[in-house]
């Protein structure tokens, strides 16, 4: 039996966004600590992001940023396939990577 999603959104392009909470563990424990207890703030940035980039490396990966105060965005990662999406990411950062912009807020 498939493990339950934490959470599923859906983004601005249409497509919907999960993470199961064994992945969401991972990202927080190994990958971006600084995002424990910001589940909330993750489903802001995919539903109401301010821009969404394609990736420069693989044309299924989406980067949604979320401003979160001057300088500073949150950036959620997710991947499409076959017209469903998944979370492969999540951190704070201070600049907005190269790549394609295909959403504007």
């Amino acid at each position: 039996m498939p493990e339950q999603f934490l959470f599923e959104v859906t983004t601005p392009l249409g497509f919907k966004v999960h993470v199961t909470g064994t992945y969401w563990e991972i990202i927080v424990s190994h990958k971006h600590p600084t995002m424990k207890n910001r589940e909330t703030q993750v489903k802001d940035t995919l539903e109401n992001p301010d821009e969404i980039r394609r990736s420069r490396t693989d044309n299924k990966v989406y980067l949604f940023y979320k401003k979160e105060k001057a300088k500073r965005w949150i950036c959620s990662v997710a991947k499409k396939l076959n017209d469903k999406g998944f979370l492969i990411t999540t951190y704070p950062t201070d600049t907005i990577k190269e790549g394609e912009s295909i959403w504007t807020k």
